[in-house]
C-alpha cells in the first residue's frame, strides 16, 4: 500500500530518485510504501528544440520558464487533492510541521524551477504553495525536492525501524535533540555522562529534556521562544 505519492516536474528527470533510491527510502520505494512519478517538462514544449524558457518582459538577466509549457505539464500530472509545491527563495521556510502536513495529505506535485524561475501567472493560475529550504540560492528546485521527499518518506509507516526515533528527534517537540552517546564509554579521555549509564529511566528522561532545552536556548533562540509560548498556552 502506498502511503505517499509524489509527482515531480523537472527539466532534469535523471536527477530522480537520486539518493532516494538508496537505503531505507529506496527500500520503501521498491516495496511500494511510497510512489514516485517524474515528468520531463520538456516533453510539453511546442517546438523541435524543446524550449521551456524565454527572455523576461521588461528586460533583465536570465531566462524565465514559459507558462504555456508549464501549464500543460501541470495539467497532465496534477490530481485534485494533491498539494502543489513550488520551491522558491520567497517561500515560507520548510519546518517539520510542514513535512508532517505533506505526509498527512498523502500526495503532492512538486514543480522544480530553473533559470530565473517561472512566469508569475503560473503561480497565480494554480494553488501553489511556495516553500524554501532557507535563505540561500540553489541552481534549481531538484535538490530541494529531494530533501523534502527524504523528510517525508522517513515519516511514512514501515520506513524507519523504530517509531521512538521519530518521536524523540529534533523539532518533533519543538526542541533540538539532546546529545547522543554510544560505546565505548570512554574515548580520548572523554566519558559518557554517568546518568546515561545509571539505568534510571526517569533521571535519563529528565537529563535529556534539560539538555534539549539548553541546546535550543543557546543555538536556536527563535525555537526556544516558540517552545515557551506553546508551553504557556497549554497552561
Amino acid at each position: 500500500m502506498s502511503f505517499f505519492t509524489a509527482n515531480v516536474l523537472t527539466v532534469f528527470p535523471e536527477m530522480f530518485p537520486g539518493y532516494l533510491g538508496c537505503s531505507l527510502a529506496g527500500k520503501a520505494l521498491d516495496e511500494g510504501i511510497w510512489t514516485l512519478k517524474v515528468t520531463n517538462i520538456r516533453d510539453f514544449a511546442q517546438d523541435r528544440h524543446k524550449t521551456v524558457d524565454d527572455t523576461p518582459f521588461g528586460g533583465g538577466a536570465g531566462m524565465i520558464m514559459r507558462p504555456d509549457v508549464l501549464g500543460k505539464a501541470i495539467d497532465a500530472v496534477h490530481h485534485d487533492g494533491a498539494r502543489l509545491i513550488y520551491f522558491s527563495p520567497r517561500g515560507k521556510q520548510v519546518t517539520q510541521t510542514l513535512i508532517q502536513d505533506l505526509v498527512d495529505a498523502g500526495k503532492a506535485t512538486f514543480l522544480c524551477g530553473r533559470f530565473e524561475g517561472v512566469d508569475e501567472r503560473v503561480l497565480q493560475a494554480y494553488p501553489f504553495e511556495e516553500i524554501s529550504l532557507g535563505d540561500f540560492i540553489l541552481s534549481g528546485g531538484e535538490p530541494a525536492a529531494l530533501a523534502v521527499l527524504d523528510a517525508v518518506v522517513r515519516l511514512l509507516p514501515g520506513v524507519m525501524g523504530s517509531r521512538d526515533s521519530l518521536v524523540e528527534e529534533s523539532f518533533s517537540n519543538g526542541l533540538l535533540e539532546y546529545p547522543q552517546y554510544t560505546r565505548p564509554a570512554q574515548w580520548n579521555g572523554r566519558n559518557v555522562p554517568d546518568v546515561l549509564c545509571s539505568g534510571h529511566h526517569g533521571r535519563i528522561a529528565e537529563w535529556r529534556l534539560s539538555q534539549a532545552e539548553e541546546l535550543t536556548k543557546q543555538r536556536r533562540p527563535d525555537l526556544w521562544e516558540a517552545y515557551l509560548a506553546t508551553a504557556k498556552a497549554r497552561g
